[in-house]
């Protein structure tokens, strides 16, 4: 295993160091790299799309189900599971690019932390130093790593040193941008099944703490992979919602009105 992500790892350092040859910049190589990427990963897109499609289509029959089993939420859920399996739609489908993206994320961190960027920026963003360690060198934190504590302490120690904003706030904007567009992908994925909403917001948060640490370079591909996501649901969104114009089809067991109610 070790050796098959040492080559994985020598070829994304082969094909990022073709780029910069091209573009002569670190950061128009990764959203280059990116762009291959999406483009290779496409097929699983286009899958998780589709099935995002269907659960738009299926919304007016989930709704029926709800208003029928209001007050008995475990056949609720059941039911609706019952639905997504007749139709082939996985409601885990918006997390999985997620899940797929994260051995990429971890390819690109090694091969950025054993190559020599010489410092180099994009638009103010550090390509080798993360969140933590551009706050940390704001306030003249001395370190060989950066972590949460040790830059909290530091800042406690030297707050006035924040006001170096240039130094980290390009990292930072960018961090929240990451996080942002990782939630609206999620937010557009549309699932309505109750057990899934915890993983609309844990995802987010989870990859935002993670990426504190993260070399700007990598935020910068997970950055434009997120928003090339978005511009793909939002297309996907509008057909969806233009094909939902027709009268949607509905259960044939509609909820029924309880006896003795006029």
């Amino acid at each position: 295993m070790s050796a098959l992500w040492k080559a994985a790892g020598d070829f994304l350092l082969f094909v990022l160091n073709s780029l910069y040859t091209f573009t002569h910049s670190y950061g128009i190589a990764i959203i280059v790299l990116t762009i291959l990427i999406r483009i290779l990963l496409h097929p699983l897109s286009h899958k998780q799309l589709v099935s995002m499609q269907k659960m738009q289509k299926l919304q007016p029959r989930i709704k029926i189900l709800q208003e029928k089993y209001a007050n008995d939420k475990d056949t609720l859920n059941k039911e609706i599971m019952k639905l997504y399996k007749e139709n082939n739609v996985n409601p885990a489908a918006g997390c999985l690019p997620l899940l797929v993206q994260l051995p990429i994320l971890i390819l690109l961190f090694r091969v950025l932390m054993n190559l020599d960027l010489g410092g180099a920026t994009f638009l103010g963003i550090s390509l080798e130093g993360s969140v933590l360690s551009t706050l940390g060198e704001a306030v003249g934190l001395v370190a060989e790593t950066h972590g949460i504590g040790q830059v909290m302490s530091a800042i406690a120690a030297n707050p006035a040193g924040l006001a170096n904003v240039g130094v980290y706030a390009a990292n930072l904007v960018l961090l929240l941008a990451v996080g942002f567009l990782t939630w609206f992908q999620q937010k557009l994925s549309g699932s309505s099944n109750p057990q899934m909403q915890f993983m609309n917001w844990f995802m987010p948060v989870f990859l935002t703490f993670i990426c504190l640490s993260l070399p700007g370079g990598v935020l910068l591909y997970w950055g434009v992979s997120s928003l090339i996501g978005v511009g793909q649901q939002w297309h996907i969104k509008r057909k969806t919602q233009v094909e939902m114009q027709e009268k949607p089809v509905l259960l044939k067991e509609k909820p029924q009105k309880k006896e003795g109610r006029q």
